[in-house]
């Protein structure tokens, strides 16, 4: 079987790449782009580990191997059925093992040039956490700071469209941030789903331009930043987005509309701030949505929780917050990538400026 394997290097040789352990186990995470087709379903593999543990590992093998063999023929039928002949897949499971063995010495007896994973997602799990682990250090991280209803995640998309380097942590977490921050019926990733994302992310990011991303906390919902991120975070340069408070209520607003459009949901998120605000509070901010006042609840919603929160979080950690270039946005209007291309051309004359500086004083 050596003949037959490949490893994390080459995952970019192949036509396809084939998960072929149980729909569970494919849901938490994966290998970016591959396809799932299981050899043993969710309820296959239960049955199969328990027989291996409670009877024994011959049993175990015995019946996994009828199972398996079925199941592989199942695929041939359907999900491989208009492969071509010189198809190249990539196939892997938990740990390089049985599973996707036998799936890639039937797919190499068929004729086609299937490899095996070595180490199988086991060994890209643990490519991914040293990714997360090392390539942060290697960002030049410019990073934008204001309260929540200041238009932060707009300008990082305004950016990108603006041309410059972007990393949306919010948009691989699919949350945005805040405590009123899940998506409604959106679920976030697992946390192995989301540094799958974001080491694939990384890898993607050229190390030589700066790479703008939005100040977050250490958690973004459910999910945790990498440590060596946030530092890499937190020693960056800043930029301060400043907005007006009748801006930042009317984004609010606009940002929140499918938390304002699901009033029972936006009601129950609302209850959950139990315990860091009154009971009175909490009811008048259920009466707001009930009465369709939602400018009123933007409003109330930025003063008493989302401004005193930002205050309290002091922003300490991010070192060069007292260097910061202030930018006053207007995330409402039309021009926000004009305003974005504001901001690149005075960061470039001020890294001009800067860079004169030094040389008089050489």
């Amino acid at each position: 079987m050596k003949h037959l394997l490949a490893d994390l290097e080459q995952l970019n040789d192949f036509d396809e790449i084939i998960d072929v352990r149980s729909p569970l186990e494919y849901a938490i995470d994966h290998i970016p782009g591959a396809i799932n087709a299981p050899v043993l379903n969710d309820e296959e593999r239960v049955r199969v580990g328990t027989l291996y543990s409670q009877v024994s590992p011959f049993e175990a093998s015995r019946i996994g191997a009828a199972i398996v063999a079925r199941n592989i023929a199942r695929h041939l039928e359907t999900t491989f059925v208009d492969r071509p002949q010189g198809w190249r897949p990539l196939v892997y499971c938990w740990r390089g093992g049985k599973r996707s063995g036998s799936m890639t010495v039937m797919f190499n007896m068929i004729g086609w040039r299937a490899r095996q994973l070595n180490g199988g997602y086991k060994r890209y799990r643990g490519a991914t956490l040293l990714a997360l682990d090392t390539l942060p250090t290697t960002l030049r991280c410019v990073v934008l700071v204001g309260p929540t209803g200041s238009g932060k995640t707009r300008l990082l998309h305004a950016l990108e469209s603006a041309g410059a380097q972007t990393l949306d942590l919010e948009h691989l977490a699919s949350h945005r941030g805040s405590l009123l921050g899940a998506v409604p019926g959106v679920p976030q990733p697992s946390q192995k789903r989301f540094d799958t994302l974001l080491a694939a992310r990384l890898r993607a990011l050229d190390t030589t331009r700066p790479v703008f991303v939005e100040a977050e906390s250490r958690k973004i919902g459910a999910v945790a930043l990498p440590p060596a991120l946030l530092q890499a975070m937190h020693q960056g340069a800043c930029i301060e987005v400043v907005c007006t408070p009748e801006d930042r209520a009317a984004f609010l607003q606009q940002d929140y509309a499918q938390l304002f459009d699901n009033a029972d949901w936006l009601k129950e998120q609302l209850q959950r701030l139990l315990g860091l605000h009154s009971r009175d509070v909490i009811k008048g901010w259920l009466q707001m949505v009930d009465e369709g006042r939602r400018m009123d609840l933007a409003s109330d919603l930025i003063s008493r929780h989302y401004d005193p929160a930002y205050a309290r979080s002091g922003h300490a950690h991010y070192t060069q917050l007292p260097q910061a270039m202030q930018m006053t946005f207007r995330p409402n209007d039309a021009d926000v990538v004009e305003q974005a291309r504001a901001l690149l051309a005075a960061m470039q004359m001020e890294a001009m400026q800067v860079k004169a500086m030094q040389i008089r004083t050489t």
